[in-house]
């Protein structure tokens, strides 16, 4: 057998392993060592694991996962959910389909502090489902809503997802970040759009609540304010090199905290939870990434990634055809795999064949415009039928409403989210402007 066919095997078995329910860091850990042994031999593994975990664990640029976990569950036990969405609704509840847009809109503002696609999803669902219901809102409306508003924590930076993207191709942090604040925006606002159109296609499905007092409007906001200017100062101070990535999610960190002490009452018991929570989480993610770097080293000795590349580089195909292809398969592989796992178990392979393609950008570019799109790739995936993990997400808080009005409720989100995608690849410059003032 070929080093190249034995690159594929391993490709094949990685998936097949998780498609099994193995955890995700051991099963490329596991396809990675028997690969790289089957190449270059058990001694030359040994050698590569010794230094490879030093190597990628001693990094400082790492601290940031946990530090943005650690805020996104800070504001999940402050309550911070409620209260974007209760300022939300303050503003927009009145209008016909305003508790939805409403949603959307708590959506971003959390997702700017959460960084989780599917825990913005389950937490906004606890507040605004009710709600929705309560006003006589369809299911199918309510909960597809809340399937595609929970896609905006992976977007709106910061982004777990970006931020190991940004490690795993050596790329700025701060960038990436500032790359996905357009389109993040779009999303925000095309989603809104597909409750407008829906609420006026069917009117009886979307009524508007009671219009709130002025009085009531402004305290909301007054609620929320604290927590804007923590993702304002974090954002800004990045992206204006007033400090890193990973003082900014310090900072970030601690005044969440602060505030969640302070103005949500979180108290000891919800402080051990969320710093429990953050250590198992982030456990799991850098048993994923070591996983995803003995596999990425031994797809790179079979060489399956570069002859990959020049074979597609030879064929008289669009570079943007390609694109399309390889942005087709993440949606496919977002049905049924988690996020973090198929981005990791793709990077080798894609992101070669990407710079091997000439889109009229420098290497850099590329791949900020192509982080940007595998990001919304991944986010199709987690809404679209049949097995869009959001989907389960939301049908297991809404017990009472058929997986089926789900399914309906989501498509035209999945619309605006393709047209997103499409807009994005046709015009990188979409991403790429606010990096370039950088």
């Amino acid at each position: 057998m070929s080093n190249f066919d034995i690159g594929l095997l391993m490709f094949a078995a990685a998936l097949v392993l998780i498609a099994l329910r193995m955890p995700v860091g051991i099963a490329m850990l596991l396809v990675g060592g028997l690969g790289y042994a089957g190449i270059a031999g058990w001694d030359p593994l040994f050698a590569t694991l010794n230094t490879l975990t030093f190597s990628r664990f001693s990094s400082y640029t790492l601290s940031v996962i946990p530090l943005f976990l650690l805020m996104g569950d800070f504001a999940t036990k402050g309550g911070m959910n409620r209260a974007l969405f209760r300022c939300a609704r303050a503003w927009m509840g009145h209008w016909r389909g305003g508790l939805a847009v409403a949603t959307i809109g708590g959506c971003a503002a959390f997702g700017a502090i959460c960084g989780s696609s599917l825990a913005t999803a389950a937490t906004m669902s606890q507040v605004a489902f009710p709600e929705m219901r309560r006003h006589g809102y369809s299911p199918a409306l309510a909960t597809g809503t809340l399937a595609a508003g929970g896609t905006l924590g992976i977007l709106i930076p910061p982004s777990v997802i970006l931020v190991i993207y940004a490690i795993y191709t050596e790329q700025s942090i701060g960038a990436m970040f500032v790359a996905a604040v357009i389109p993040g925006l779009l999303a925000t606002a095309g989603y809104m759009l597909v409750v407008s159109l829906y609420a006026r296609l069917a009117p009886q499905a979307a009524p508007p609540a009671e219009r709130l007092p002025f009085g009531d409007r402004l305290r909301a906001t007054a609620d929320v304010w604290p927590v804007m200017l923590v993702f304002v100062v974090v954002i800004t101070g990045i992206y204006g090199g007033w400090f890193s990535a990973t003082e900014g999610a310090a900072i970030g960190a601690a005044a969440v905290g602060i505030l969640a002490v302070a103005l949500g009452g979180m108290r000891w018991q919800g402080l051990k939870e969320s710093l429990l929570s953050t250590a198992v989480t982030t456990g799991l993610i850098f048993l994923v990434l070591l996983g995803a770097e003995l596999f990425s080293a031994a797809l790179a000795l079979s060489r399956l990634p570069a002859e990959l590349s020049a074979a597609v580089a030879g064929l008289a195909v669009p570079p943007l055809a390609v694109l399309l292809v390889v942005l087709l398969i993440y949606f496919l592989l977002g049905c049924f795999m988690e996020s973090l796992a198929m981005v990791l178990l793709t990077l080798p392979i894609f992101v070669p064949l990407m710079l091997s393609l000439d889109f009229g950008l420098d290497q850099t570019q590329v791949l900020v415009w192509f982080g940007i799109l595998v990001l919304m790739s991944v986010e199709v995936g987690m809404i679209s039928p049949p097995f869009g993990l959001n989907l389960f997400v939301i049908n297991a808080m809404a017990k009472d409403v058929p997986m089926g009005e789900t399914y309906r409720g989501v498509l035209g989100f999945v619309g605006s989210d393709f047209a997103r995608i499409l807009l994005l690849a046709l015009f990188p410059a979409l991403s790429l402007w606010l990096p370039g003032l950088w």
